[in-house]
């Protein structure tokens, strides 16, 4: 079963989002990633800057489909274009579509309150579906 992990209080959504690629990354799994267009932008220029010393390779849904192919974090609106298995980062509002097909689904939760509303109806969705569902209260986190 699909393992559901919500991460909030970060005050530094995207940077959390870059170290937790490059976390998945280190154990060689695929990512997709979505969100709202403006945010998947900001995330795509965020990982070009986010290491002086590695680079996270990574695509965008207007990459080449070689490009799309090679790429082990992918950006774009429909997580199943790529078809990865393994974790799907969920920045936007919604409930992904297909997000039962990875192994595992992050939902990285926005500190302000239209994104702490919106990360509570995907919870009381999840959890009507019957999936148990984990917390990472970031606040207590003491990575840098």
């Amino acid at each position: 079963m699909i393992r559901i992990e919500f991460h909030f209080n970060t005050h530094e959504r995207l940077l959390h989002t870059c170290r937790l690629l490059r976390k998945a990354r280190s154990q060689n799994m695929r990512v997709a990633v979505v969100g709202a267009p403006v945010t998947l932008r900001q995330l795509d220029a965020e990982l070009w800057r986010f290491q002086d010393v590695a680079f996270l390779a990574h695509c965008t849904s207007d990459s080449s489909p070689e490009v799309q192919s090679a790429s082990p974090i992918c950006l774009g609106p429909d997580p199943l274009a790529w078809g990865m298995k393994d974790v799907l980062v969920n920045l936007g509002d919604d409930v992904p579509s297909g997000f039962e097909g990875f192994q595992r689904l992050i939902e990285i939760v926005s500190s302000d309150d239209h994104g702490k509303a919106q990360a509570r109806l995907r919870w009381k969705h999840y959890k009507s579906l019957g999936f148990d569902l984990v917390q990472h209260d970031l606040s207590k986190s003491t990575e840098p």
